[in-house]
Protein backbone atom coordinates (compact mmCIF):
# COMPACT_ATOMS: atom_id res chain seq x y z
CA UNK A 1 0.00 0.00 0.00
CA UNK A 2 0.87 3.70 -0.35
CA UNK A 3 -0.40 7.02 -0.39
CA UNK A 4 -0.32 9.52 -3.48
CA UNK A 5 -0.35 13.25 -2.54
CA UNK A 6 -1.86 16.38 -3.88
CA UNK A 7 -0.85 19.47 -1.44
CA UNK A 8 -2.09 23.01 -1.96
CA UNK A 9 -4.38 22.58 -4.56
CA UNK A 10 -5.84 26.50 -4.99
CA UNK A 11 -9.30 26.96 -6.66
CA UNK A 12 -12.15 29.78 -6.72
CA UNK A 13 -15.53 28.56 -5.44
CA UNK A 14 -18.44 29.32 -4.16
CA UNK A 15 -19.23 27.64 -1.32
CA UNK A 16 -20.07 29.35 2.17
CA UNK A 17 -23.46 29.92 4.68
CA UNK A 18 -23.33 34.32 4.21
CA UNK A 19 -25.04 35.83 1.31
CA UNK A 20 -21.86 37.54 0.50
CA UNK A 21 -20.04 33.85 -0.10
CA UNK A 22 -22.99 32.70 -1.68
CA UNK A 23 -22.52 35.20 -4.84
CA UNK A 24 -18.76 35.48 -5.36
CA UNK A 25 -15.82 32.84 -5.90
CA UNK A 26 -13.41 32.96 -3.02
CA UNK A 27 -10.40 30.83 -2.60
CA UNK A 28 -10.20 27.35 -1.27
CA UNK A 29 -7.07 25.15 -1.28
CA UNK A 30 -7.57 21.25 -1.41
CA UNK A 31 -5.23 18.71 -0.23
CA UNK A 32 -5.76 15.08 -0.95
CA UNK A 33 -4.18 11.78 0.79
CA UNK A 34 -5.12 8.84 -1.61
CA UNK A 35 -4.65 4.97 -0.41
CA UNK A 36 -3.77 2.71 -2.90
CA UNK A 37 -1.75 0.03 -3.60
CA UNK A 38 1.53 0.97 -5.46
CA UNK A 39 3.01 -1.73 -5.87
CA UNK A 40 1.73 -2.69 -9.44
CA UNK A 41 3.13 0.62 -10.85
CA UNK A 42 6.08 0.48 -8.36
CA UNK A 43 7.29 -2.59 -10.85
CA UNK A 44 5.79 -2.22 -14.13
CA UNK A 45 6.14 2.22 -14.30
CA UNK A 46 3.23 2.29 -16.65
CA UNK A 47 0.42 4.85 -15.39
CA UNK A 48 -2.66 2.44 -16.13
CA UNK A 49 -1.03 0.31 -13.29
CA UNK A 50 -1.60 3.49 -10.99
CA UNK A 51 -4.06 6.20 -9.81
CA UNK A 52 -3.75 9.55 -12.34
CA UNK A 53 -3.61 12.19 -9.90
CA UNK A 54 -3.71 14.23 -13.21
CA UNK A 55 -7.20 13.16 -13.77
CA UNK A 56 -8.32 13.04 -9.49
CA UNK A 57 -7.51 16.96 -9.92
CA UNK A 58 -9.95 17.72 -12.79
CA UNK A 59 -12.27 16.13 -11.18
CA UNK A 60 -12.11 17.62 -7.70
CA UNK A 61 -11.50 21.06 -9.58
CA UNK A 62 -14.60 20.62 -11.52
CA UNK A 63 -16.41 20.05 -7.53
CA UNK A 64 -15.01 23.10 -6.04
CA UNK A 65 -15.62 25.20 -9.13
CA UNK A 66 -19.17 24.42 -10.38
CA UNK A 67 -20.70 22.90 -7.17
CA UNK A 68 -22.31 24.98 -4.93
CA UNK A 69 -22.34 23.77 -0.47
CA UNK A 70 -22.88 26.16 2.49
CA UNK A 71 -20.81 23.97 4.75
CA UNK A 72 -16.68 23.09 4.27
CA UNK A 73 -17.77 19.81 5.64
CA UNK A 74 -19.87 18.56 2.95
CA UNK A 75 -17.65 20.09 0.22
CA UNK A 76 -15.36 17.99 1.67
CA UNK A 77 -17.21 14.76 2.01
CA UNK A 78 -17.83 15.52 -2.22
CA UNK A 79 -14.40 15.53 -3.09
CA UNK A 80 -13.80 12.17 -1.34
CA UNK A 81 -16.37 10.92 -3.33
CA UNK A 82 -15.18 11.89 -6.07
CA UNK A 83 -11.51 10.35 -5.22
CA UNK A 84 -12.64 7.40 -4.02
CA UNK A 85 -14.72 6.57 -7.59
CA UNK A 86 -11.65 4.77 -8.73
CA UNK A 87 -11.63 1.60 -6.89
CA UNK A 88 -8.36 1.04 -6.54
CA UNK A 89 -8.18 3.85 -3.98
CA UNK A 90 -9.00 2.31 -0.68
CA UNK A 91 -9.06 5.37 1.57
CA UNK A 92 -8.79 9.12 1.22
CA UNK A 93 -7.91 12.04 3.41
CA UNK A 94 -9.23 15.36 2.54
CA UNK A 95 -8.41 18.51 3.56
CA UNK A 96 -10.68 21.87 2.49
CA UNK A 97 -9.29 25.52 3.80
CA UNK A 98 -11.13 28.67 3.12
CA UNK A 99 -7.94 30.85 2.61
CA UNK A 100 -9.98 34.40 2.76
CA UNK A 101 -12.42 33.02 5.60
CA UNK A 102 -15.25 35.87 6.54
CA UNK A 103 -13.92 36.09 10.43
CA UNK A 104 -13.40 38.89 12.56
CA UNK A 105 -9.56 38.13 13.34
CA UNK A 106 -6.75 37.69 11.19
CA UNK A 107 -6.24 33.92 10.04
CA UNK A 108 -4.18 32.28 7.64
CA UNK A 109 -6.97 29.95 6.65
CA UNK A 110 -9.76 27.85 8.34
CA UNK A 111 -10.65 24.29 7.26
CA UNK A 112 -11.62 20.64 7.58
CA UNK A 113 -10.46 17.47 7.29
CA UNK A 114 -11.99 14.13 6.46
CA UNK A 115 -11.26 10.51 6.30
CA UNK A 116 -13.21 7.97 4.33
Amino acid sequence: MGTILVEGLEILGVHGVLPEEQTRAQPFAVDLELTADLGPAGTSDDLADTIDYGTVIDAVVRVVQTERYQLLERLAVRVAAVCREDARVTAATVTVRKLRPPVPASVKSVGVRIST
